[in-house]
């Protein structure tokens, strides 16, 4: 597919070599000719010198051809506007937007705009690893009412099967990382010790499941 990016920094340069890697033709927009240097001598892709929400600019990257677009530039504004005019005006479907304001990201994600909040996920890795125990969310849908989360159980959960969970909780298995690959688990799966087990569950019920999780499903805290 032809992918479009605004922003030719660490991400927007990352994912430019990697799309390509993958096979896809791809992009890139920025405002500085000299940031197209950080794409190293083999990108084969097309660099536009310009603002990534002007259409010229936007039609010149092949924007009426594009399958995807993401917009990754430092500046708020700039990437909400410049997803806003590749959905709205040329129609992709496939469109994200990075934002650094956590209070933004949330009232875009609402209107239905993708966005990967820069903040509240660098925020949310620290957390997981400070304090493993418990819940830690991944994704919420537009409405806010379901979410992904990875939860932590108790080791007592070890060596039950992953049904077991969809019994005794509010959640449902969506999938489980083993050794660091996911898995979607069966009625036969066994959960082993190391397994990061990531859930769907209303936002309502999160804190109902993880508090059942924290403890032994055998009954002993």
């Amino acid at each position: 597919m032809h992918v479009v990016i605004m922003g030719c920094g660490r991400v927007g340069s990352s994912l430019a070599t990697e799309l390509e890697a993958a096979g896809h033709t791809v992009a890139v927009i920025d405002q500085a000719r000299e940031a197209f240097r950080r794409l190293g001598p083999n990108f084969k892709g097309r660099t536009v010198t310009g603002v990534g929400f002007d259409r010229d600019t936007l039609r010149e990257a092949g924007i009426q051809d594009a399958d995807a677009f993401a917009a990754v530039s430092n500046g708020d504004n700039s990437n909400i506007l410049a997803a806003r005019v590749a959905r709205e005006t040329y129609g992709v479907q496939n469109v994200v937007a990075r934002i650094y304001d956590p209070g933004r990201a949330e009232i875009y994600q609402r209107l239905g705009i993708p966005t990967v909040a820069t903040v509240i996920w660098a925020t949310d890795q620290i957390l997981r690893k400070l304090l493993p125990e418990g819940s830690r969310s991944e994704w919420r849908d537009a409405s806010g009412a379901i979410q992904l989360c990875e939860m932590h159980p108790h080791n007592d959960w070890y060596g039950k099967a992953t049904s077991l969970i969809e019994e005794l909780t509010p959640a449902r298995v969506a999938f489980i990382t083993r050794l660091g690959v996911g898995l979607i688990p069966d009625q036969h799966t066994v959960l082993q010790q190391g397994d990061l087990i990531h859930v769907i569950v209303a936002d309502k019920n999160i804190d109902i499941a993880a508090a059942i999780l924290s403890k032994s499903p055998d009954g002993d805290n």
